[in-house]
């Protein structure tokens, strides 16, 4: 199982993941149902990133991405969807360890006064012990995992796009998902440094990418969109503002906007603790997160039907969560299990699009969700039965695409 170039093909194929700490359970479990479904049309070795020309994720999102294009020793991908559950089960209970003390609000909200809620240790050391020494570089297919550089208050897009142009973005992609993990008031932000091919020093100063692009689908979409303009028409056999031949599937980790968990009676009367701290969560890290994710939905939306191709574009996200199932770092076994539930009865709901006059999601007539997968699974087996077929043996989008970072 290989990855082709789109200039095989007939389409361009993008998956994004958004950020949401915890929540990075819910695509997970959409994930294990997409893959399952590939690989009963390719078989059992069929894995996600087989599929898409480019992977993107932010904060937990990116960590989901560098897990499912890292190379394993075996140079295939570091994880199957279905272990993406497993994952988060075992290891968040002690990347977010949770105060059961009857004075734990008071302590939690002392602790956010004085430095961020948790101090990563663990997720750092767990991200440097699955991803090792890889490079953004080696992943299996294209990836884009957006950051924030708090020193230069500007965006950080590690694409390996941007690799032929920036080659000092070829950081290891443990240090890449520590940084675009790093929620302000929950996890440090992170330092690192790279070296160019002539030792001249580069350093990032990270926070998380949900603050630039809690949604990254918008930012696959473009980064995909300057390659064609770059390579085009040798690689790509499409226009570059041709959006329809995308297939993007958009995965949210899910949100409690509709339930009408601040309002401006309440909100007018906050000071620093109030927009940092209220129950559950930080209103502030809530107010750019949802911001972000649906000024890219309600582009890409509009973008498709434009193009008169919405099912080209899926964008799955449940705006219903309450209580602990909206929150980001409530690690218990409880609360990661009912997220697990609620991932598989998003399965079953309706394909929905944005209203950004109501707030809410809306049906929108193509079915469920489960339904709307299982036909794109269809399209990307079809698409990427017809790259292998008119491929030249022996070349793969991996390959080109390193010689050309050369």
């Amino acid at each position: 199982m290989k990855h082709q170039l789109p200039t095989y093909g007939e389409i361009i194929t993008i998956l994004s993941i958004d950020g949401g700490g915890i929540r990075g359970i819910i695509p997970g479990t959409i994930l294990a149902f997409l893959e399952a479904q590939l690989q009963k049309l390719d078989g059992e070795e069929a894995r996600l990133a087989d599929y898409f020309d480019i992977i993107a994720g932010t904060s937990t999102g990116g960590l989901v991405t560098a897990m499912i294009t890292a190379p394993n020793e075996k140079n295939r991908p570091l994880f199957a969807a279905k272990d993406i559950k497993d994952f988060y089960l075992g290891h968040c209970p002690k990347i977010f360890p949770q105060d059961t003390s009857p004075f734990a609000a008071a302590a939690s909200l002392m602790k956010t006064m004085a430095g961020p809620k948790y101090d990563g240790k663990y997720l750092h050391k767990l991200l440097r012990e699955k991803l090792g020494d890889a490079r953004l570089s080696q992943t299996l297919t294209n990836v884009v995992i957006p950051t924030f550089d708090i020193k230069q208050l500007q965006p950080k897009i590690f694409s390996t796009y941007e690799l032929k142009i920036n080659p000092w973005k070829d950081a290891l992609l443990s240090d890449i998902c520590i940084g675009t993990s790093a929620a302000p008031t929950y996890l440090p932000a992170h330092y690192f440094k790279t070296e160019d091919s002539n030792g001249v020093a580069k350093e990032f100063h990270l926070i998380d990418g949900a603050v630039a692009a809690n949604d990254p689908a918008l930012v696959a979409v473009s980064e995909m969109t300057k390659e064609i303009v770059r390579r085009a028409p040798k690689y790509f056999p499409i226009k570059p503002t041709d959006y329809s031949k995308f297939v993007v599937i958009s995965l949210g980790t899910g949100s409690a906007k509709s339930e009408g968990k601040f309002d401006s009676e309440n909100s007018a009367k906050w000071g620093i603790l109030g927009w940092l701290s209220s129950e559950n969560s930080s209103p502030l890290v809530d107010v750019f997160t949802q911001a972000s994710s649906d000024m890219a939905e309600y582009h890409l939306a509009a973008v498709f039907q434009a193009f008169q191709s919405e099912n080209s574009y899926l964008r799955i996200q449940d705006d219903t969560l309450e209580g602990p199932l909206a929150s980001v770092d409530i690690s218990t076994k409880e609360n990661l299990e009912n997220l697990v539930k609620v991932g598989e009865d998003l399965l079953k709901k309706p394909v929905s699009r944005v209203n950004l006059e109501t707030g809410k999601f809306e049906p929108c007539n193509q079915g469920t969700n489960e339904e709307a997968l299982i036909r794109m699974a269809k399209v990307l087996s079809k698409e990427k039965r017809l790259r292998d077929m008119k491929a030249p043996r022996g070349t793969t989008a991996t390959k080109l695409r390193n010689a050309s970072n050369c």
